[in-house]
């Protein structure tokens, strides 16, 4: 019997602890990546482009030992980097020479719903062997990127950035301009991945709390005795505070611009030049913490929207999310670029360094984040206080009940929930019965954490932004009040490994309808107690976090675990638009929803 490695093989976990054990004693040996294919310089094209030809393929890709024969364009993963201008109208003959079929969609780009690029709404797919080209104007600038929405091909690489440049002088213009593209590279396939993450959700995560980390944990806790109760309180819960992320370093290689971080990508400068970083997540599953050690980051821009500067020494970038900022090195001296993984099990990193092959320290992760009842939705409930009031799976909790994602809401009493003056409040629309609420938590006492940096990024005695410091540089061009509220619990099952949306998953939803040009408010509840990059397609997201008529403008808004937060839409497009979470396979296994404006 052979043991070598079978890519189209389903992988159990004992052959998943094997290859990680192996992997282990590999990874003590010095060995430098292969990705001649994968690398990127990061540097945009000379001028920008209104006509572009792109094939669809796959390319045989090896890097840091993990290979694939990954769907891209251009044959890189990254694929190239978009350039366009402002104002002008582009059209890109996207050719399809895959076996199946794929699309691309344009992440952030306000276009008409049928150039959107998801199959099923009000676009067919690009069957193998056709081209489909897409046509539309651009009414905006920034930075953006795009990517499959077919087949999960996203999740082996078929992506890429995209650079409006702005039709006026930009204000924040630079010396030098790079894309950084982060993301993750494994040769797990992504149907073997979601096979695994059903059978056991915490299938990638070996970083539990032990014997050893008790003694800090009882000294957060005010005593062991606290502690001790706070873990009896997990344990009873059936839940990990631990578990941080589902897929996680254990099979993951996160990359910068399609490079390891043993390839060390360079971006050069030389000192005193102002050098712009447009910040890309383009991962599946990955939340990353960045920071340039010894270099101040102004952020300037938020989803290719301006956003008045905000200095920082480090800032969380969700999935599909994208941030500006702009550095000056003053020393010459080689700065390192790192973003670690939201769990701790690994980082990406670059170097930008003022001669080529230079390499910058690279500094020690931090400690790994552990989830609070700030994460259950027990507001700032303190480890160890009880929590017999919470709605837990197997108990009884009589007319708390009626708070239960997917339960009959429908005549429920709202007004504890703030918006007083909202003349109408939707939970969801009508719909078929929903998912099994077993095993869902519930959160009791949601709060607002728009002011919060996330989990693990709390008083670490760096600056770190948060969505509150996040100000348009000119006020919003709707100043309506909405006229209703779309409340949205955000839901999920772990024994099953399925989400949802107000514990719905996406079979069992109908549409949610907007009148083409009302004003309506969404709000997101997160009963889970992990992040959720939301997404909605072809309309702009005014997050509320207390700037007035300055809201920024996002396309992806991080919902942190136990929160409550809000945000504006102008239902300006008609059409069929997807809503979903970002994590990829969030959204594949259910917390997908459609949003029809007519």
């Amino acid at each position: 019997m052979s043991n070598s490695f079978d890519p189209m093989r389903p992988l159990t976990r004992r052959r998943f602890v094997t290859s990680l054990g192996a992997g282990a004693c590999l990874s003590a040996l010095p060995h430098k990546a292969q990705a001649s294919t994968r690398a990127s310089t990061g540097l945009l094209p000379l001028t920008p482009s209104n006509a572009w030809d792109l094939k669809v393929s796959r390319t045989h890709i090896s890097l840091d030992g993990k290979s694939m024969h990954a769907p891209n364009i251009g044959g890189t993963v990254p694929g190239p980097i978009l350039r366009w201008k402002q104002g002008e109208t582009v059209t890109l003959n996207v050719s399809n020479a895959l076996n199946e079929t794929t699309s691309i969609h344009w992440h952030g780009i306000r276009v008409p719903s049928n150039m959107d690029g998801v199959p099923g709404l009000s676009f067919a797919g690009i069957p193998p062997g056709k081209t489909f080209s897409y046509r539309f104007r651009l009414h905006q600038s920034g930075t953006y990127w795009y990517h499959s929405h077919s087949n999960m091909q996203e999740a082996m690489g078929l992506y890429g950035a995209i650079v409006i440049d702005p039709i006026r002088p930009d204000p924040n213009a630079c010396d030098r301009d790079y894309v950084i593209f982060l993301g993750e590279w494994t040769d797990v396939m992504p149907h073997d991945i979601v096979s695994n993450l059903k059978m056991q959700d915490d299938y990638y995560v070996f970083r539990q709390r032990t014997a050893a980390s008790f003694p800090k944990e009882a000294r957060d806790a005010g005593g062991a005795m606290a502690a001790l109760k706070d873990r009896l309180a997990w344990s009873r819960m059936n839940m990990a505070a631990t578990d941080i992320a589902d897929v996680s370093g254990a099979i993951y290689t996160y990359t910068l611009n399609g490079n390891a971080p043993d390839m060390n990508w360079n971006g050069l400068f030389r000192p005193g030049e102002r050098v712009r970083l447009r910040f890309i997540n383009g991962a599946t599953m990955t939340l990353f913490d960045v920071r340039i050690p010894g270099l101040e980051m102004l952020v300037v821009q938020a989803d290719g929207n301006d956003v008045e500067p905000v200095p920082v020494d480090e800032f969380r970038i969700g999935v599909a999310e994208t941030y500006d900022v702009i550095v000056q090195p003053k020393e010459d001296r080689a700065y390192t670029i790192f973003a670690q993984s939201e769990d701790r099990t690994g980082f990406a990193r670059g170097t930008l360094a003022p001669r080529p092959g230079m390499s910058g320290l690279i500094p020690p992760m931090d400690p790994r984040p552990v989830r609070t009842m700030v994460d259950m939705g027990m507001g700032n409930m303190k480890p160890g206080e009880s929590m017999d009031h919470m709605a837990m799976p197997g108990m009884d909790h009589g007319s708390d009940m009626k708070n239960m994602p997917g339960m009959d809401m429908s005549h429920m009493d709202m007004s504890h929930m703030g918006h007083m003056s909202m003349p109408k409040m939707e939970i969801d629309d009508p719909g078929p019965p929903p998912i099994s609420v077993e095993n869902q938590n519930v959160a009791m006492m949601p709060i607002d954490r728009t002011n919060s940096p996330g989990d693990g990024l709390e008083n670490n005695g760096r600056r770190v932004l948060n969505y509150g410091q996040l100000r348009a540089t000119r006020p919003g061009a709707d100043r309506r009040p909405p006229s209703r509220e779309i409340i949205l619990h955000l839901t999920g099952n772990m024994d099953r490994y399925i989400w949802g949306f107000n514990g719905r998953k996406f079979s069992e939803s109908g549409p949610i309808r907007l009148k083409k040009g009302e004003r309506v408010r969404f709000t997101l509840i997160n009963d889970t107690m992990m992040e959720h990059p939301i997404h909605l397609h072809g309309l702009w997201s005014e997050l509320e976090n207390g700037q007035g008529d300055y809201r920024p403008y996002k396309h992806t808004i991080i919902s942190q675990p136990g929160s409550r937060m809000s945000y504006l839409v102008t239902a300006d497009i008609p059409g069929m638009w997807a809503y979903h979470c970002h994590l990829l396979y969030h959204m594949d296994l259910g917390m997908f929803r459609t949003v029809v404006v007519s």
